[in-house]
């Protein structure tokens, strides 16, 4: 495995507001899911949006596949914010279309066939969709790029549980072994099976960082009930 996310002394503050990030340092490889999990306020969010260079760090070094946030880290990065953004007015063939036109990445038959498989009518206007087919679609266009760096923010929130088993697998076969996925979700029972890695974070700081599996035979529980016991109030 290769490192495909380097972060090196990340400081990041809201205004005048309590800092956020004071000199986070974290290292991912290629090839892994890994599940961003913290409770609200801890800095998931705020991390992706690094990442996905729709913020600015203050200070501190960010790379993903050896280029530094930017036009080119934003080519290999495909970004699933927590709230859906699609013009309403538009119908899903149409979204596809501008995917297609504005990603050079985009693999058009992978969403046609994906969006087949939730059922989803490409004829209909997205403002007629339900709020949990908003979102399939939604992660639908994000997993027919083929980046190297998934960013998915609360990826199956609005999505009803028959559907959760499919989007996780749709989001295993989704990507090549040189790419990875970062997961923030509060729904951790419905994920641990396909993660690789966990990062705890807790006040904008990594409190544990490692292989699930690893986790989970160190200390005999899942990931959710770890995840419960650290950061109980």
């Amino acid at each position: 495995m290769s490192e495909l996310v380097s972060i090196n002394d990340l400081h990041k503050n809201y205004g005048r507001k309590k800092p956020i990030f004071t000199g986070l340092n974290l290292s991912l490889e290629s090839g892994k899911i890994i599940g961003l999990l913290g409770p609200n306020g801890s800095g998931k969010t705020t991390l992706i949006k690094l990442l996905a260079g729709l913020l600015k760090e203050d200070s501190g070094h960010i790379t993903i596949g050896g280029k530094t946030i930017g036009h080119e880290s934003k080519a290999i990065v495909s970004y699933l914010p927590e709230r859906t953004y699609f013009n309403e007015n538009l119908r899903v063939r149409e979204v596809i279309n501008l995917f297609k036109d504005f990603y050079a990445d985009f693999d058009e038959a992978r969403a046609y066939h994906m969006m087949e498989m939730l059922k989803i009518d490409t004829n209909m206007v997205i403002k007629k969709l339900s709020k949990g087919n908003k979102e399939k679609v939604q992660l639908i266009m994000v997993m027919s790029r083929r980046a190297k760096l998934y960013l998915l923010d609360e990826p199956i929130a609005g999505v009803d549980p028959a559907a959760r088993d499919y989007i996780m697998q749709t989001i295993l076969t989704n990507f090549d072994s040189e790419a990875s996925i970062i997961i923030s979700t509060h729904l951790i029972y419905d994920i641990e099976n396909i993660l690789d890695d966990v990062i705890f974070i807790k006040e904008g700081n990594i409190v544990c960082h490692q292989s699930a599996d690893s986790l989970r035979e160190e200390k005999g529980q899942s990931i959710d009930e770890m995840f419960r016991e650290v950061f109980r109030c």
